[in-house]
């Protein structure tokens, strides 16, 4: 059966590395729209919808992190994939908090592009289907969470906070983000509240002793790990 075609905005400046991309995405069944400029990425982002952005940071004329931000401040919620010779953590860990969906150094791996990319696609169309990570699969229609077979309560505000972490997959937010956005307004709730929280999930949905999708990044917050 015929995957159904998904749109993907290719933003990148290196003629070669441009025309392989084009080549073996095209091969996968996707609609690809290539963008060698920074300028040229944001009008297409302004005229069409697309289902995933590959993103260059070191462009001609805006950088790639500069579009990334520019998208956000939109409400552009399309994810991006930031495709990058820069390795530095500082730039990786920017890049994931101003919202990019993965990360992946150049020079890269291309069977494990396309499945990151696949990965990326599935979790932005998997509204009202079996989301999976781990052991736990998660049924969003039913608000209902089983774990190796057993059915998982979660209380409202739990139920809250892990479906944020599925959206945002490995983006490092602070304690005072996840307030904003999960608690919001809540006057008696504080950054102990949020560790409270990912603590229970830990508990509920993690492996004992050995947190693997709700890691904790020293000094900061959290971030999810599907």
């Amino acid at each position: 059966m015929a995957r159904k075609e998904r749109r993907i905005l290719l933003v990148e400046d290196d003629p070669a590395l441009l025309a392989g991309l084009l080549l073996n995405l095209q091969m996968e069944n996707y609609r690809v729209t290539a963008a060698p400029q920074g300028k040229l990425a944001l009008a297409q982002l302004e005229k069409e919808n697309f289902d995933l952005v590959i993103l260059d940071l070191m462009l001609p004329d805006i950088g790639g992190m500069k579009i990334l931000k520019t998208m956000r401040e939109r409400g552009d919620t399309t994810p991006a994939l930031i495709l990058s010779a820069r390795n530095e953590t500082e730039t990786k860990v920017e890049g994931l908090m101003s919202g990019a969906d993965d990360y992946i150094t150049k020079p890269f791996d291309l069977k494990e592009l396309l499945a990151r990319v696949a990965a990326i696609l599935r979790r932005r169309h998997s509204e009202g289907k079996v989301i999976r990570f781990g052991s736990v699969q998660l049924f969003p229609e039913e608000r209902k969470i089983d774990r190796d077979g057993t059915t998982i309560h979660l209380t409202p505000r739990e139920y809250d906070l892990l479906l944020w972490f599925i959206n945002h997959p490995r983006q490092v937010f602070s304690r005072e983000a996840l307030l904003d956005n999960i608690w919001q307004a809540t006057a008696d709730a504080t950054t102990r509240t949020v560790d409270n929280f990912v603590m229970t999930l830990r508990k509920k949905l993690d492996k004992p002793r050995k947190p693997n999708h709700f890691i904790t990044v020293r000094g900061y917050g959290y971030r999810f790990e599907p």
